[in-house]
């Protein structure tokens, strides 16, 4: 069951009111494609993009590229998330692309690449893994 981008942005908003919400760039079977618009107030000192933004942008990118496939299981969690911060990112938007690595029935982990919008150069690597509720999903 795949989500349309439009229902994956609807989900968002409604998810997370009140919050930076991601806009939803692409979605296929291999991967979503998610960009956050960057303000000063997701900058820190020496002029970069903050750890806990890149770390919510993956983490909701793995999120989105679950819910993709399973459909809406909105209660699915975070059981970890590692990420290596690669290069400083400049104060501009930055965009998440994930892969999925495994789709089991109660675990998912997603692999994810962030970068500059406009840039090649990774600025964060992570891969989070998910828990799925058994019985959640929507038939």
């Amino acid at each position: 069951m795949a989500l349309t981008i439009d229902e994956m942005q609807r989900i968002l908003v409604e998810a997370f009111p009140g919050n930076d919400v991601p806009e939803v760039r692409s979605a296929n079977d291999d991967s979503i494609v998610l960009c956050l618009p960057v303000t000063d107030r997701h900058g820190r000192p020496g002029g970069t993009v903050s750890g806990p933004t890149l770390m919510m942008l993956a983490d909701t990118a793995a999120w989105l590229a679950i819910l993709y496939h399973i459909g809406p299981v909105l209660l699915a969690v975070t059981t970890s998330l590692h990420i290596d911060f690669l290069r400083k990112p400049a104060i501009a938007d930055v965009c998440a692309r994930t892969r999925l690595l495994k789709l089991g029935r109660r675990l998912a982990v997603v692999d994810i690449d962030i970068f500059s919008e406009g840039s090649h150069d990774l600025a964060a690597k992570a891969q989070v893994t998910y828990s799925i509720p058994p019985g959640d999903r929507p038939a």
